[in-house]
């Protein structure tokens, strides 16, 4: 993470609050680690008011925790949680993609393919995970619902900490990418009942792959 980070316009707490999200999605912080308040607020810039403030929201997110003797450090997050979370998957998007469909434009359709090219082309698997919710977060933006939106990013952001690390490495990206561009082709064709199928179909078939890494890494001990 880049030292004093700066957005005109956006409230400190705010500021620290994404870049904090961010990081620890990404897996900058490992489960349990301690985040010292006037460390963040140096790399920030600010003072620990905001830092408290942003910490005190990313707890109400469930990504960090405050315990009496330590402060506040990264939540972690086991294989039930994860699992049960894409369940809320499911429910989230489906509706995001059936309420976009009929809004879906030409640009919309275009941006996609675009992150499907570099998907193709990306033989970085870190980078995966991160393109694959790009092309998501693509089809579901034009359901113009901010509030469903919302909680789409929330929840995704809780499970790929998990199912980036699992199932991008369980999976490679043929079956994902396959099951991508099939899907695309229902929302320029309008099907939404065919597109919604799938892509409840899609988001199962990642829980089927974390509960078999989990199995092979059970039975590599």
């Amino acid at each position: 993470m880049e030292e004093n980070i700066r957005t005109p316009g956006k409230p400190a707490p705010d500021v620290v609050r994404d870049g904090m999200r961010a990081a620890i999605i990404a897996g900058d912080f490992e489960e349990g680690s301690p985040l010292r308040q006037d460390e963040i607020a140096e790399m920030y810039g600010t003072s620990r008011i905001p830092v408290r403030e942003a910490l005190r929201q990313l707890e109400s997110e469930g990504l960090v925790s405050f315990h009496r003797n330590r402060g506040f450090v990264v939540k972690g997050i086991s294989i039930e949680d994860v699992l049960e979370l894409l369940e809320i998957r499911v429910a989230l998007e489906c509706r995001a993609l059936k309420l976009a469909i009929p809004n879906m434009a030409f640009e919309d359709f275009e941006a996609a393919e675009a992150i499907l090219k570099t998907y193709d082309e990306s033989q970085d698997q870190s980078a995966w995970g991160e393109l694959n919710w790009q092309f998501h977060w693509t089809l579901y933006v034009p359901c113009q619902r901010p509030k469903l939106l919302d909680m789409i990013e929330a929840n995704y952001g809780h499970v790929s900490r998990y199912t980036r690390r699992q199932v991008s490495l369980a999976t490679g990206k043929a079956r994902p990418q396959h099951d991508h561009v099939q899907l695309l082709e229902y929302c320029r064709n309008g099907d939404v009942d065919a597109a919604v199928s799938l892509l409840e179909k899609h988001i199962e078939q990642t829980q089927r792959s974390l509960r078999a890494s989990m199995r092979r890494a059970e039975a590599a001990r």
